[in-house]
C-alpha cells in the first residue's frame, strides 16, 4: 500500500509538473508574441520618421525651386503634411520626449513656418527674400537630419540598435530616476541631432515663431514698478480683505507679486503684476458642493462682478458650466468693435453664488488704447465671402487673435447650416480674406 502511495504521489506530482511546465511555456510563448508585435511596432515607428523626414527635405528643396506663387503653397503643403506625419511616427517611439527631443521641435518648427507660408502664397503673395534664405537653412537642416537618421535606421536594421532594448532600460532608468535609456541611444541620437546647421530666427505669424517668447504685456508698458507692499494693496483691495500673506515672486515675461488669503471655506490666491499693480488671476479653493443658483444668475453676477471691478467696457462671449461652477468668457469692446484678443474669465460657484476665479492674463498681455482702422471691404462684399450653404445670422466687426500672437480687423458672421449647426466666419477687413471659420459647440453645459 505505500509503495502504492508514493507511485500514487510521484505520478500525481509529474502530471503537475508537466502542467505546470506546459502553462510556463505557453506563457513564454505568449510574452514572445507580444515582444515580437511591440518590437515590429517600433520598427515600423521609426521607419516611418525616418521616411516622412525625407520628405519634409525634399518638399524643402521644392520650395526653393518653386517659380510661381501657387506652386510654392502646394510644396509648402506638402512640407506641412510631412512634418506633422513624423511627428506622429515619433510620438509612438519610447522615450521620443526626451530622446528627440530636438527633433521633434525642429519637425513643429518647420512644419508651422511652411503652414504659414501657404497661407501667404495661396492669395498669390511671393515670398520675400528672408523667406526664401529661412527655407535654405531650413532645408539644409532636414537633410542633415535626414542623412543622420538614416544612419540610425540602418543601426536598427543590421540589429546593432535595439529599440526594444532601449525601450526596456528606458523604464529601469525612468523608475531609477536615471537617464532615460541608460545611454543605449542617447549618444547615437546627440550625434544625429548635434550637426544641425544654425536654424534661422523664423519671424512670422504662428505659434513657433522666435518673437513669441519675447512678448511683453502691452497694459504693462511704461507703468512704474510697484514695491510688495503696494502690490498688496492692490490685492487686499480687489479681494475685498487685509488679511492678506505674502507668498512670493514669479519671473519670466509677466512678473508678478502671489499673495494668498487663508479662509476656511478654502483659501483665495492673487497674482498682481509687478508693473501697475493689475490682476492677473484671483482663484479660490473651494470646492463647490449641490449647485442651488442657476447658470443664468452666475452670469449676471459675473457681470455685477466686472463692473465692481472697473471693467465696464466687456461684453460675454460664450459660457461653460462644468463641476458646479460656470466660467463666463468675457471680450473687451471698443467703439463697437469686439476685441477677442482683450479677454476676461470670471468663474462663478453654483453653491453660493460668489466669485471664484478671475483670470485676466489675456487682457494684460494685449490691451491697449487701440486705433481701429476703417473697414476697407464693406460688409456686403464681405459677407459674399461666406459659404453659400451658411443662412448668416448676424454680423459685428471684431479684432481676432492669430496664431502669432497677432490680430487681424475682421467682419464677423454668425451662421447657421442646413442641419442647424451654427458657425462664425471671420473675413478680413482690410483685404477680404477668409481669415478663419470657427464652429460652434453648443451643449446643455
Amino acid at each position: 500500500m505505500k509503495k502504492q502511495y508514493r507511485a500514487a504521489v510521484v505520478s500525481y506530482c509529474l502530471a503537475a509538473a508537466a502542467v505546470l511546465g506546459g502553462f510556463i511555456y505557453k506563457n513564454h510563448l505568449t510574452a514572445e508574441y507580444y515582444r515580437r508585435q511591440v518590437t515590429n511596432s517600433y520598427r515600423h515607428a521609426f521607419n516611418e520618421l525616418v521616411s516622412e523626414i525625407g520628405e519634409v527635405d525634399s518638399a524643402l528643396q521644392k520650395c526653393l525651386y518653386s517659380g510661381t506663387p501657387a506652386m510654392m503653397s502646394e510644396s509648402c503643403v506638402e512640407v506641412f503634411g510631412a512634418s506633422m506625419s513624423a511627428k506622429q511616427a515619433l510620438g509612438e517611439l519610447p522615450n521620443s520626449d526626451t530622446e528627440f527631443e530636438h527633433t521633434s521641435g525642429f519637425l513643429s518648427r518647420v512644419g508651422d513656418y511652411a503652414f504659414a507660408l501657404s497661407k501667404k502664397t495661396a492669395s498669390g503673395e511671393q515670398p520675400d527674400g528672408e523667406a526664401m534664405e529661412n527655407l535654405r537653412k531650413l532645408s539644409d537642416a532636414a537633410s542633415v537630419l535626414s542623412g543622420n537618421m538614416t544612419g540610425l535606421l540602418a543601426e536598427v536594421n543590421d540589429g546593432s540598435l535595439s529599440l526594444e532594448e532601449i525601450n526596456r532600460l528606458g523604464k529601469r532608468a525612468a523608475r531609477r530616476g536615471a537617464e532615460a535609456t541608460g545611454g543605449v541611444l542617447s549618444e547615437r541620437v546627440k550625434v544625429a541631432e548635434g550637426e544641425f546647421p544654425e536654424l534661422p530666427t523664423l519671424i512670422y505669424d504662428g505659434p513657433f515663431s522666435s518673437h513669441i517668447n519675447g512678448m511683453k504685456p502691452k497694459l504693462t508698458e511704461g507703468k512704474p514698478e510697484l514695491t510688495r507692499e503696494q502690490a498688496q494693496k492692490k490685492a487686499a483691495q480687489f479681494a475685498g480683505s487685509d488679511g492678506l500673506e505674502y507668498d512670493g515672486e514669479r519671473a519670466g515675461n509677466l512678473p508678478v507679486y502671489l499673495f494668498s488669503l487663508p479662509a476656511p471655506g478654502g483659501a483665495t490666491n492673487l497674482e498682481v503684476t509687478k508693473a501697475g499693480g493689475y490682476i492677473v488671476n484671483m482663484y479660490s479653493s473651494h470646492i463647490p458642493g449641490r449647485a442651488s443658483v442657476s447658470p443664468a444668475d452666475a452670469v449676471k453676477t459675473a457681470e455685477e462682478f466686472l463692473t465692481k471691478k472697473g471693467f465696464t467696457d466687456f461684453r460675454e462671449s460664450y459660457r461653460m458650466s462644468q463641476n458646479d461652477t460656470v466660467t463666463v468668457n468675457f471680450a473687451y469692446e471698443t467703439g463697437g468693435v469686439i476685441c477677442y484678443t482683450d479677454l476676461i474669465k470670471v468663474e462663478v460657484a453654483l453653491d453660493t453664488g460668489e466669485v471664484t476665479g478671475f483670470e485676466a492674463q489675456g487682457y494684460v498681455m494685449h490691451h491697449r488704447e487701440r486705433e481701429v482702422p476703417e473697414a476697407k471691404v464693406t460688409e456686403e462684399d464681405a459677407r459674399a465671402k461666406v459659404s453659400p450653404k451658411l443662412k448668416v445670422l448676424s454680423h459685428a466687426t471684431a479684432i481676432i487673435p492669430t496664431g502669432g500672437q497677432n490680430e487681424v480687423f475682421c467682419h464677423e458672421f454668425k451662421c447657421e447650416a442646413e442641419d442647424g449647426r451654427h458657425y462664425i466666419t471671420y473675413v478680413n477687413a482690410e483685404n477680404g480674406r477668409v481669415e478663419r471659420i470657427l464652429i460652434l459647440i453648443e451643449s446643455e453645459n
